[in-house]
């Protein structure tokens, strides 16, 4: 056992060792990830540097960094070597851009299979499909015989909200919507009258957006996302510096979590 040890240690310090070693890392434990818009803000900002839990979800099927070539077959047609749990409602997730799955986005997961959203000119309405601590004493509105809950994730994470801008997403909807375009939502009247936009989530599939709501290209304009695009989730960041390259020290090496409750505790 000892020599077998002492030979593991040899190669590991050799170059294809150590080469190797870094490429397992990368498949299956993981992987860099930066933060390069601001549809996360005020969570994640632009300029965190962060590692990405690539185990939280399954194993994803492993692929060539930066080239994004996949090196095995998917066997078990989901996108991962061995299936985990699903992302819950509130994670925030790594995962493959729908439309062009070489590019990885990072988004909030708001709704799972069986849920169902509203999105109207105030925001975000969730009328879920099971028990949830999500639920509670926010405002509701009724549409299909269902009770939707208004955005209920605004209260638990203390980054998410509608930044007032020139054109605020549900103004995009509406455009695209008018104009023909194909969007991730059904747009429809309710009783008031009112606009809105809705969609039921398929199963296995899951809601993102981001906590910047007016700006962010999310699910709410290319549809839910499938499991089989799920990388995993923000370990911690590791490194974080502003526009003008001053360095955040106050953010390097915390997680997602401890940052959030940070803010929610600065914010009280």
């Amino acid at each position: 056992m000892k020599s077998i040890l002492l030979k593991l240690y040899s190669f590991l310090n050799s170059w294809v060792g150590a080469f190797i070693a870094v490429l397992l890392v990368v498949f299956f434990v993981t992987q860099a990830f930066v933060i390069p818009s601001g549809s996360m803000l005020n969570t994640l900002l632009i300029g965190d540097n962060l590692f990405v839990k690539k185990y939280s979800y399954g194993i994803p099927i492993p692929t060539l960094p930066w080239i994004e070539w996949q090196l095995l077959p998917d066997f078990n047609q989901n996108g991962h070597l061995i299936e985990g749990e699903r992302p819950k409602r509130g994670d925030i997730v790594i995962f493959r851009y729908p439309n062009e799955p070489k590019i990885h986005f990072v988004k909030r997961n708001v709704a799972i299979g069986g849920d169902e959203v509203l999105y109207t000119e105030k925001g975000l309405w969730i009328a879920f499909s099971s028990d949830s601590d999500y639920k509670g004493d926010q405002e509701t509105l009724e549409f299909g015989g269902k009770t939707f809950y208004y955005d209920p994730y605004v209260m638990r994470h203390n980054g998410v909200h509608y930044a007032e801008n020139s054109l605020s997403a549900f103004e995009q909807l509406i455009a695209l919507s008018h104009n023909g375009e194909k969007i991730g939502m059904k747009e429809v009247l309710l009783g008031n009258g009112e606009i809105a936009f809705h969609t039921t989530i398929e199963e296995d599939e899951f809601f993102m957006m981001g906590d910047n709501r007016n700006n962010s290209s999310d699910s709410r304009f290319w549809g839910a996302v499938p499991y089989r695009l799920i990388i995993g989730k923000p370990w911690f960041i590791y490194f974080s510096w502003d526009d003008d390259f001053n360095v955040r020290w106050q953010r390097i090496g915390k997680t997602v979590e401890s940052l959030e409750k940070q803010s929610y505790k600065e914010e009280s």
